[in-house]
């Protein structure tokens, strides 16, 4: 079964949260409510969301305090962001983007709305779910047949070292730690070691073996892995 995207709720107007909350599992998201931003990151630090939600004045740390503390953490980076405000002047909408907002919903708004700029805020920051063929170097996906190709030749992959790859190879000659990995593909489930990754890669190479390409997935000692061309390998 697909995992549902998991969308996080920093609202403390429990009218609004409740109403959130309703809409949002109605549309086939999985939805955590956090009150305030400490109660928010103590949340995150646990299981990081595929998007967030924030209001704009929160008890204690502001939606906008958090949002900027978010985008300077390594892990919450690159964290979907929808802030909610009854603010309307242009400078409060140039302040909320300028502290890493990517969308910013007036009050009242309209559930459709809402959902319509999630749906399309994921597909941006989510483009290894997309149907189209990905190619680095000799190496070419295609996600909707789960095949891999190169030098003329082909091998299919199992469903985890299929996203595995697609995720490495729309993210190109970075360097990905293995917990920003666990947290990308399996989920940020906290039970779940970081020599996860290590298998998962392990079995990666041995299908790409197959097809000439497994040096393209790159061991980076200390660090995690990325994918280049083989001749910009480095020791594994």
């Amino acid at each position: 079964m697909e995992e549902m995207p998991r969308i996080l709720v920093v609202e403390d107007e429990s009218a609004i949260a409740e109403l959130l909350c309703l809409n949002l599992r109605h549309a086939g998201f999985e939805v955590a409510v956090a009150t305030d931003a400490t109660h928010a990151q103590r949340m995150v630090d646990v299981m990081l969301p595929n998007l967030a939600i924030l209001d704009w004045t929160l008890p204690g740390q502001s939606g906008i305090a958090l949002a900027r503390q978010w985008r300077v953490a390594p892990r919450t980076q690159g964290l979907p962001l929808i802030m909610l405000t009854g603010r309307s002047d242009s400078s409060d909408v140039v302040a909320a983007l300028e502290s890493g907002i990517d969308d910013y919903l007036l009050k009242p708004f309209s559930s459709r709305e809402l959902l319509a700029r999630i749906k399309a805020l994921l597909r941006r920051r989510a483009p290894e779910l997309l149907d189209s063929e990905v190619t680095v170097g000799p190496l070419t996906l295609n996600p909707v047949t789960r095949y891999v190709h190169a030098h003329g030749i082909q091998c299919r992959l199992q469903p985890t070292e299929l996203k595995l790859l697609h995720y490495l190879m729309v993210h190109p000659f970075k360097i990905h730690e293995r917990k920003a990995l666990l947290d990308r593909l399996w989920g940020d489930h906290v039970f779940i070691e970081e020599r996860t990754v290590d298998v998962h890669v392990k079995r990666l190479r041995i299908s790409l073996a197959a097809i000439r390409c497994e040096a393209m997935v790159q061991t980076v000692r200390g660090s995690g892995y990325r994918m280049a061309e083989p001749e910009t390998s480095l020791a594994a």
